[in-house]
């Protein structure tokens, strides 16, 4: 597996431009008081699939936005395997999504936001592909008001 810092990256306008799509999606989710977060899979510089949290709408916890997005790139593709694509998520997938990636031999997955406590590298980072890319940090901050908002929010 190999990692890299938002900060690092070099290809940072494509990745923020894709994870701003993501972003409308988790506010999509916000609105419908889902979970705020967002996925698309790109492949060849296109959308090819979008999703966002349904938990609660479909009383589903695993109806998260990157198996949303998983399950229609697949249909898109024809195929189970998602070779060549890179998945744009706001927050950093929890284990059983990265196990989803996993399987589905995903080249890429770009996050916004760290989940520390739920996140896939708090329990192991192993879970991803050796041969995937993982790119953190790719707009960090928007990412990250936008679920800290809800659960404010949430608390009153």
């Amino acid at each position: 597996m190999r990692y890299f810092s938002g900060e690092a990256e070099t290809s940072g306008s494509v990745d923020e431009l894709f994870m701003r799509e993501a972003l409308r999606l988790a506010k999509m989710a916000y609105d419908e008081d889902e979970i705020p977060i967002g996925a698309v899979i790109v492949a060849n510089g296109q959308i090819i699939a979008k999703g966002y949290n349904l938990t609660e709408r479909l009383n589903d916890v695993t109806a998260h936005a990157e198996m949303q997005a998983f399950t229609a790139a697949a249909n898109h593709l024809g195929g189970k395997y998602l070779k060549g694509c890179t998945l744009y998520v706001t927050i950093e997938p929890c284990v059983m999504c990265a196990g989803a990636a996993y399987w589905a031999q995903i080249d890429r997955v770009v996050y916004g936001a760290k989940d520390d406590k739920r996140g896939y590298s708090a329990f192991h980072d192993r879970i991803i592909h050796p041969k995937t890319e993982i790119v953190g940090g790719v707009l960090e901050s928007s990412c990250s008001e936008l679920i800290q908002s809800f659960f404010r929010n949430k608390r009153r």
